[in-house]
């Protein structure tokens, strides 16, 4: 993940890089935001559903003792 800060320059909300000893703010985009935003809702879904899965075979297997 990216560190996020506030620009002081323009306020906006920025990505920072060190680089030789200074920092960079590079300011993110709402299009990048809404993106990355897309990508983590389908990585949260597919990590609940692999959950759901596997609740559901520990319930299988408790019942089976």
């Amino acid at each position: 993940m990216s560190t996020i800060a506030i620009c002081p320059t323009c306020g906006s909300k920025s990505r920072i890089k060190e680089k030789e000893g200074e920092t960079i703010y590079t300011a993110v985009q709402d299009d990048e935001a809404l993106k990355k935003i897309g990508q983590m809702k389908k990585a949260i879904e597919k990590f609940k559903s692999k959950a759901e899965a596997l609740e559901k075979e520990l319930e299988a297997l408790k019942s089976q003792q």
